[in-house]
């Protein structure tokens, strides 16, 4: 769940706009929308603010194409082999939640597949309200709501294309929450962590073993993520977010325009983290646009750690190898860790937080003047800067310019007379000094022809 917050949750048959509600209520663009049917699949969590009022969690849910919502139909294509999956993820948001809010759509009107849900949706006994979206105007409220009165739930009719009622939907949903609720604080979850790599991976079984749940549907067919899904759960006293990220190819061979919006959901997602899991199937090894993954986090300095998936289905010295591969892959960051895990044999998953919450605080240490200029000192001494068209640079003085990442910025008499191989010296030393293992660090340097006072 969303904090302690208490959760609404939107359910619905396939493509009556429980996205677009969704995005509407958030303020955000977080969920896929698109006229297909079947574009949500697992359950999308998010916080709706409201000023000077509390505010309340709101679940996304896969549309539900079963007839009455217990025997499987064949469904538009999109959606099929994954009309159970979609229904425990609904039936599980629906539990958890203190009310529900039942989509329909004003312009179909209502169809049999509706009335079988509202029976599914009375089970639950849970307040509910019926929202009719798709109704543009104020004159077409009592012509596309007058058949929905037969459900029997109480009901709003709104747009969430173009905002219509959104502002009453917000306080209807809220009066859905119990009276005597403890509107209790947002918690902060201690750290975001994205899981990032190309489709059927392993990310979403990952998520589902670290989290102890089923939170994210399961597929050997690639592409079964397409939304960025944030996970959250508590362990030790401590909560993290997981966002698991839809797989991401080669844009060259993305001709899905559904995948385009996911991969670029990903690949923007991972911006608003902390620390990224790229994930790698053992069973088919490191490819280029593992490596490109791989450049792109590290010319970024997104702080990241590479998570070999599936190692319990290849042999040792197989293992090795791939190993060794993203090893010589990750030549120009080699302070990123490598871990071999095994979702199914729950093998190697306890280091991942642990290692996690330290590149996370390495990407915090903030160091004093004095430590860093003493520290360059003994560097210098101990390897001076080369002879570059026969003139040596001059080191003046250190300073830290920022944080997440560590940045460090070197004084000197002229910056274009540091080669390459060198500032890779002046990072290793400094990482060593400094105990910064595996943050992404910058080394900038800025010409001077006066030394500055300390």
């Amino acid at each position: 769940m969303t904090s302690s917050l208490p959760q609404i949750v939107l359910v619905g048959r396939p493509n009556v706009g429980k996205s677009t509600l969704f995005n509407r209520l958030i303020h955000s663009n977080r969920a896929i929308t698109h006229d297909r049917p079947g574009i949500t699949r697992d359950r999308m969590e998010g916080i709706v603010r409201r000023k000077d009022a509390p505010a309340f969690g709101i679940v996304d849910t896969g549309g539900i194409t079963l007839d009455g919502a217990i025997n499987v139909t064949e469904g538009p294509k999109e959606l099929r082999g994954f009309e159970q999956e979609i229904l425990l993820q609904a039936e599980a948001a629906m539990r958890d939640a203190v009310g529900i809010a039942f989509v329909v759509d004003g312009q179909t009107g209502l169809l049999p597949l509706d009335e079988y849900l509202a029976v599914h949706v009375r089970r639950m006994n849970k307040p509910t309200l019926l929202v009719v979206n798709k109704v543009d105007g104020l004159e077409k409220e009592d012509t596309l709501t007058a058949e929905f009165h037969a459900l029997g739930f109480p009901i709003l009719p709104v747009s969430a294309a173009h905002g219509a009622n959104i502002r009453a939907l917000e306080e209807e949903l809220f009066a859905l929450i119990p009276s005597d609720w403890e509107h209790e604080p947002e918690s902060t979850p201690a750290l975001r962590l994205a899981v990032l790599g190309r489709p059927n991976a392993g990310k979403s079984s990952l998520v589902n073993t670290l989290t102890g749940s089923e939170r994210m549907i399961v597929s050997s067919i690639a592409g079964t993520t397409r939304d960025s899904v944030d996970v959250r759960f508590e362990l030790n006293g401590e909560q993290y977010v997981f966002v698991d990220t839809a797989g991401v190819r080669r844009r060259t061979k993305i001709s899905d325009t559904v995948e385009k919006y996911s991969v670029n959901s990903s690949i923007k997602y991972k911006t608003k983290v902390e620390v990224t899991l790229l994930v790698i199937d053992a069973t088919e090894g490191a490819s280029q646009q593992d490596k490109r993954l791989m450049d792109m986090l590290d010319e970024r300095k997104t702080p990241f750690m590479i998570v070999i998936s599936k190692c319990d289905l290849v042999p040792a010295q197989s293992l090795n190898q791939l190993r060794k591969n993203i090893t010589e892959m990750l030549a120009f960051c080699p302070h990123i860790p490598i871990l071999l895990v095994s979702s199914l044999k729950n093998k190697g998953l306890n280091k991942i937080l642990p290692l996690a919450k330290q590149i996370h605080e390495e990407c915090q240490i903030r160091i004093g003047t004095g430590q860093l200029n003493r520290a360059m000192e003994e560097v210098l001494t101990r390897h001076q800067p080369p002879v570059v068209k026969r003139v040596r640079a001059k080191f003046y003085y250190l300073t830290q310019a920022e944080t997440a990442p560590p940045t460090f910025v070197f004084f000197v008499s002229d910056a274009e007379r540091i080669p390459e191989t060198y500032a890779r010296y002046l990072e290793k030393s400094l990482r060593k000094r400094f105990a910064i293992a595996h943050a992404p660090m910058r080394i900038r340097f800025r010409s001077t022809h006066k030394k500055k006072e300390k």
